[in-house]
């Protein structure tokens, strides 16, 4: 896998948007795929919780007919969290200070998801 591609991809959100301190990037079951978390952040616990709450997002938006889940976010007294779905297969969180433009970060977030997207799915296709 392109670890490096992803690293990249991270860092570049990063960039465009201030406010993000962590992102990550897991497997839709909350494995870790790559992460750029500050070390007071568990990427492991991360991704999977992250994979959790994705995965009940998901089926509140079938059961109450949303159609297909695109992000979730929650907000807490020091910032939010962001969570993103990359096709059906993994996701993507981004966690951001309590001055984070949210609009902002959606905005930019969408090309990133497709370029994380492609760089998953090459490494699919490479039986990696």
């Amino acid at each position: 896998m392109d670890h490096e591609a992803l690293a990249l991809e991270m860092r570049g959100l990063r960039e465009q948007v201030t406010g993000i301190t962590d992102t990550a990037v897991a497997a839709a079951d909350g494995l870790l795929i790559a992460a750029d978390t500050a070390d007071s952040i568990d990427p492991e616990g991360l991704a999977a919780l992250a994979a959790a709450g994705l995965g009940l997002a998901r089926r509140t938006a079938q059961a109450t007919d949303r159609g297909t889940l695109r992000q979730t976010v929650t907000y807490g007294s020091h910032g939010c969290a962001a969570f993103y779905a990359v096709g059906d297969t993994a996701l993507m969180v981004v966690l951001g200070d309590e001055g984070i433009d949210v609009d902002r970060l959606h905005r930019a977030t969408q090309p990133a998801l497709d370029r994380i997207g492609s760089i998953l799915t090459h490494k699919a296709a490479e039986g990696v």
